[in-house]
């Protein structure tokens, strides 16, 4: 595979009108939430997300997240769940980082108005997930995700050293080695369509703004977009890893992509997932005619890891010619279906599926990346002033496979340890005056009257990304994505420069980049592990029991730790 290339418009020469801040956080999920929240005390910090602060994939969140607060619980056994699900590529150190230190985080979130469900006895309810050994899952019914990004925002919105831009997207990274000077990120160029009138496309209404920081800190989220069904919101279009790949830092594992077993399928439904925990209280996994199938494929059945919950439905599906598998729980009450699910009882009743007395058509879909961009134990990247926490960071947490419920718990724990680390240096931080960087340049650029160009390619790159690059891969299929992917970029590469950026276009070119990662790690990989299952490689090879890193103008290739 060639080094990736890059698509990125030369500044002009004018000096700009920049914002300054101590700490530019992009992305308003539970990591770089909690990273502004943790530095406030100590600057300003200001926090652009692409759309309203609340869209992010925490708001979508339901089983919860993972910590060891049961007397019955142990850290052993909680970092033991995690080696396994990973397939033995977590780095160990990591792992007993974020579920030791992962107590006080909970606590600290609860302090900030997170409000998780309790039992009768007024003791946090525990759920228990597949790959998990015990119930440590808190959870706020099958809507964790949208309490945690509430409680959050709530306090960051009263703090008075925390400026939220909604309706911001970072375009690019500024790093300094661009215009001459030495490899640092000093912030990012925005494109701003806060301002935007109703009925006015983001051309119309074009402006790009720079921003300047002592600490740019990448919290943007995942890429599931890249695929054609996913759990993801719309957001989620891997703008954090795509920008920090073009600015030069070390992104690793993108062959690692979880689907996650179980989302609604119905022809009016879009992305709505069906949370891991009804297995975890008991739901089955069955064919169209209601025979049970985890048995055929691993002894814990229905609460095995993911990747093999994913793949055992893609199986059958492939195996019966089905469109679709059941997951049943109508052998439970019915108010305990309600009372623990009422966010999927309602959904699924508005398509007409009474989950309490018939069972719930579901598919694999995309859902989490376990790679993204290297990090060292603090949110470090490889580019100096560069920092990447939650979903777009690869710690090394989850391995090959993320454990459930893992991933809030990730987002807490880096988010407060970059915070931490950030804030020991304050001092030397502000030593030097905010640098002088060339505004963004419109150049020739032109509003577009081609906006087909950017929904076609779009829908074809997620098609090629779906059939080829799924949850089983073969070379010949991988071949022909990466053939497929270089033909897209050329056309978005041509567009880019011709028009003036809007919102759709910058998403494309992102998930273009992310997709190119993916299929190259994915064909520098030769075996099948966790996520990532190829029919040319079936068994697992001590050998690759390595990360996968790219960086720019260097190929996808196997490095020990």
């Amino acid at each position: 595979m060639t080094a990736l290339s890059l698509c990125v418009k030369e500044p002009a020469t004018l000096p700009p009108v920049a914002v300054t801040t101590d700490f530019l956080v992009i992305g308003s999920g539970i990591a770089g939430l909690t990273f502004a929240l943790d530095v406030a005390d100590q600057g300003e910090v200001v926090v652009v997300t692409k759309r309203s602060s609340e869209e992010s994939n925490t708001r979508w969140a339901q089983g919860g997240i993972a910590a060891v607060i049961s007397p019955e619980d142990t850290f052993a056994a909680h970092i033991e769940d995690t080696l396994v699900a990973g397939a033995g590529l977590c780095h160990d150190v990591v792992v007993d980082i974020c579920v030791r230190e992962g107590p006080d985080r909970i606590l600290e979130l609860m302090e900030r108005g997170a409000r998780f469900d309790r039992d009768k006895d007024g003791s946090i309810a525990l759920a228990r997930e597949g790959g998990h050994s015990a119930r440590r899952v808190l959870h706020v019914a099958d809507a964790t995700g949208l309490e945690v990004e509430r409680a959050l925002l709530e306090r960051c919105r009263a703090h008075p050293n925390i400026r939220i831009r909604e309706h911001h997207m970072a375009i690019d990274l500024i790093v300094m080695s661009r215009f001459g000077g030495p490899d640092v990120c000093v912030g990012a160029y925005v494109l701003n369509t806060a301002t935007r009138k109703d009925g006015e496309d983001d051309a119309k209404s074009h402006l790009v703004e720079t921003y300047l920081a002592r600490a740019t800190v990448l919290a943007s989220g995942g890429a599931g977009k890249v695929y054609l069904y996913t759990s993801n919101p719309d957001v989620a279009t891997g703008d954090g890893i795509a920008m920090a790949y073009r600015a030069g830092a070390e992104i690793a594992n993108m062959e690692f992509y979880q689907f996650h077993p179980t989302c609604l399928y119905h022809p009016q439904a879009k992305s709505f997932l069906i949370t891991e925990a009804l297995r975890g209280e008991g739901a089955i996994l069955r064919l169209p005619d209601g025979a049970p199938f985890m048995a055929n494929h691993d002894p814990r059945k229905e609460l095995a890891p993911r990747d093999i919950v994913a793949r055992a439905i893609d199986f059958e599906m492939k195996r019966t010619g089905s469109e679709f598998v059941l997951l049943d729980i109508t052998h439970k009450p019915a108010s305990f279906v309600v009372d623990h699910f009422p966010t999927i009882y309602a959904e699924c009743l508005r398509f007409g599926i009474d989950i309490t007395s018939q069972p719930i058509p579901v598919v694999p879909a995309a859902h989490y990346l376990c790679g993204g961009i290297s990090t060292d134990l603090h949110g470090r990247t490889t580019i100096p002033g560069l920092w990447a926490v939650g979903e777009c960071a690869c710690t090394g947490l989850h391995g090959a496979n993320r454990l459930a419920s893992n991933s809030l718990l990730e987002g807490l724990v880096f988010g407060h340890r970059a915070a931490v680390k950030l804030t020991s240096n304050i001092g030397e931080l502000r030593k030097s005056p905010p640098p002088e960087v060339p505004e963004w340049q419109i150049g020739d650029a032109v509003p577009s009257d081609e906006e087909v160009v950017v929904t076609h390619n779009w829908d074809e790159l997620r098609r090629t990304m779906w059939n080829y690059v799924g949850i089983v891969r073969s070379n010949a299929r991988l071949r022909r994505a990466a053939r497929r992917i270089a033909l897209l970029q050329d056309e978005i590469r041509e567009y880019y420069w011709r028009h003036l950026v809007t919102r759709d276009l910058l998403e494309l070119r992102n998930i273009a980049t992310v997709a190119e990662l993916i299929v190259g790690c994915a064909s520098a990989r030769h075996e099948s592990r966790g996520l990532h299952h190829t029919i040319d490689y079936p068994q697992t090879s001590d050998r690759y029991a390595v990360d996968t890193v790219v960086k720019r103008g260097v190929p996808p290739h196997l490095r020990g730790r």
